[in-house]
């Protein structure tokens, strides 16, 4: 019996006016940083610009698979496009980590021949103007990533958020070597950012390759779904078992067996199995149900069970189980 969840495909079609905005936010600091580079002749802040780039390359992609995973399921998606936002997020990952290699090229040859800057308060100056666009942004899609469950909006959100750290570390870095006159200090800080950088890109393409391996739900989600298995078991005198789950970006899947006893009749079965659906979608968003009915009385219902789905049995069935199969 299949539920498909709570919120609509055609809806998130209107998420794309946020990669929209990342591309505008993208392109403008990236005229600005160019400026400030080409005013200071900072590695560190050129380094910016170049990561700047790399936003707008990834607000593109971003731009290109929301709008596919809007898209309804089809006869050859029968489960919908949402699995397109971890391709997303996995090239924004990959763009941040070349980004980091990128400052690392620039920034060794200027540590090893340090250069002079020129200009530094109004290339800084420009500079802060870039970052303070890029924090606005970011938070925006942050609010808007938890809103809609977007891990695309998410992971562009955090190379924003990245951006933006690159900017202080080299603000920080081009203001030290003013105070100082310590000309490596440039290309230290660029460096510094760099490895922040790869941390961030690191978490971004481990989570996006997470989506499409199946991973389940989280523990949090799965914990509200055995409650409500248990808590049915407990008033039903039935059993649940065989629980899988999985999450392709804002979308859920859950699939389960419920066995009732065999005097039920179908309809009393099917009315269990809807009430059990219901509950789910009404704890977790947009999620599809997926419930199969067995008998408690056959025998092959209980020996039947997979190795690697959740065991959602009373306590008390688990132990006897666990028992039964001891050498």
């Amino acid at each position: 019996m299949d539920s498909t969840g709570q919120a609509p495909n055609m809806n998130r079609s209107s998420l794309t006016r946020f990669a929209w905005l990342s591309i505008a936010a993208a392109i403008l600091t990236i005229g600005l940083k160019t400026a400030a580079y080409l005013i200071t002749g900072s590695v560190g802040l050129l380094s910016d610009a170049l990561e700047s780039l790399v936003n707008l390359v990834g607000a593109i992609m971003a731009l290109a698979m929301l709008t596919i995973a809007a898209r309804p399921a089809d006869g050859d998606h029968a489960y919908g496009h949402s699995k397109a936002e971890y391709f997303s997020s996995g090239v924004e990952g990959t763009l941040i980590l070349l980004a980091a290699i990128s400052i690392a090229v620039t920034a060794i040859p200027r540590l090893l021949h340090p250069q002079p800057l020129e200009q530094v308060g109004l290339g800084l100056a420009v500079s802060v103007a870039a970052a303070l666009v890029n924090l606005g942004v970011a938070l925006v899609l942050l609010r808007a990533a938890k809103l809609h469950q977007s891990i695309t909006l998410k992971a562009n959100a955090h190379h924003l958020l990245t951006d933006v750290w690159t900017s202080v570390g080299v603000v920080i870095g081009v203001g030290a070597v003013v105070l100082t006159g310590w000309q490596r200090l440039d290309p230290v800080v660029a460096l510094i950012v760099a490895g922040n950088i790869v941390w961030s890109g690191f978490h971004i393409v481990r989570d996006s390759v997470a989506g499409l391996m199946d991973t389940s739900l989280p523990p949090e989600e799965l914990k509200v779904v055995r409650n409500i298995l248990e808590q049915l078991s407990g008033q039903h005198g039935i059993e649940c078992h065989d629980l899988r789950t999985r999450q392709a970006g804002h979308s859920r899947f859950v699939s389960l067996h419920v066995l009732v006893p065999g005097m039920w009749t179908i309809d009393r079965g099917h009315e269990l199995a809807e009430r059990i659906e219901s509950d789910i979608r009404s704890a977790l968003r947009d999620v599809e149900v997926i419930t199969h009915l067995e008998s408690l009385d056959d025998p092959i219902s209980t020996s039947n069970r997979a190795p690697e789905s959740v065991d959602v049995r009373p306590a008390e069935r688990r132990e006897k189980a666990r028992d039964e199969n001891k050498p």
